[in-house]
């Protein structure tokens, strides 16, 4: 079976290393430009670019999906199917008519929950239990096709988004795989997706990672796994940024021993080499922190370095 496949991030690497691995004939990768990257500014490959010239697998590199030339170079390619994994751009119709197999996406989250581009991350900022892989007939909707297969796991209390991206990456290959040879044999049977439990996840911004101690200790610390590794959750401190790694939420003694519903959101307490911040329910203990223009570490190793001036997080 000829594939072509189309993807960008470190996400969509796995899946295509068990494409190839699995011996499915990979007539052309289609990815996204190279960006500049760093203080040099470097023009870099996408994770996916690398992999296929590893391989000497045709890369093609699209402005857009919508002109004659890059219709009539995926047609020209006879592939049987094409397999979409976080390429970044919609298909046009006529491109998803193209392979007589159907083009076929996998999507990080047990669809039709958290369509669009950034399941993982808010799936834990949501707070929910389970999550997964979902591969789909593509249509010309956002996540709207006709659903293959499902591969259900469930999120660790601890799990940052960059730990879950991992793991959904290492289980949309096995999706794959799995799909395609069901596809092969025949035995795949497509289920229309239904409205009634969709939910859309937006695109993670900068602005996103604010974090407002207004809100309940528990989603702040969800926020703040969420978010990590980009953009991560922030705040100010001494007219700084200050990104905070991790965090845990303080038990109803500790809050009703240190009187948090008398002190203003953001606020800060240190004991011993331990610090907490107010949030609208009690407190929660910041485990690991970055200021601006310094390292990521622990509470303890900052603390014994930097001398807090104002004991209130600032506002933007």
């Amino acid at each position: 079976m000829k594939v072509v496949f189309m993807g960008t991030p470190d996400f969509a690497l796995e899946a295509l290393k068990a494409v190839i691995r699995d011996g499915y004939e990979v007539a052309a990768v289609v990815t996204g430009e190279d960006k500049p990257r760093g203080r040099g500014h470097e023009l870099t490959f996408t994770p996916v670019k690398e992999e296929a010239l590893k391989h000497s697998i045709e890369v093609l590199q699209p402005e857009d999906l919508k002109g004659d030339e890059i219709f009539d170079k995926l047609k020209s390619l006879n592939a049987d199917v094409f397999i979409v994994a976080a390429y970044g751009r919609l298909l046009p119709k006529r491109i998803l008519d193209i392979p007589p197999y159907g083009c076929i996406n996998i999507h990080a989250s047990l669809l039709p929950a958290y369509r669009g581009p950034a399941p993982i991350q808010w799936a834990i900022i949501d707070g929910i239990e389970k999550t997964g892989i979902t591969t789909m007939l593509m249509n010309e909707g956002l996540d709207t096709g006709d659903i293959l297969k499902k591969y259900e796991v469930v999120i660790d209390k601890k799990e940052t988004a960059g730990r879950l991206f991992e793991r959904l990456a290492c289980l949309g290959a096995e999706a794959i795989i799995d799909t395609l040879n069901d596809l092969r044999s025949g035995s795949l049977k497509p289920v229309k997706q239904e409205e009634s439990g969709s939910s859309y996840a937006k695109m993670i911004k900068k602005q996103n990672g604010i974090i407002d101690f207004s809100q309940p200790a528990a989603y702040i610390e969800r926020l703040i796994r969420g978010l990590n590794p980009w953009p991560s959750a922030y705040t100010w401190l001494d007219k700084k940024t200050l990104k905070i790694w991790s965090a845990d939420i303080c038990d109803s003694e500790f809050n009703s021993l240190n009187g948090f519903n008398e002190l203003q959101h953001g606020s800060l307490i240190c004991i011993g080499e331990r610090l907490y911040t107010v949030c609208s329910d009690g407190f929660l203990e910041i485990l690991s922190l970055q200021l601006e223009g310094k390292k990521r570490m622990d509470t303890a190793s900052f603390l014994r370095g930097y001398t807090i001036k104002k004991m209130l997080f600032e506002s933007p």
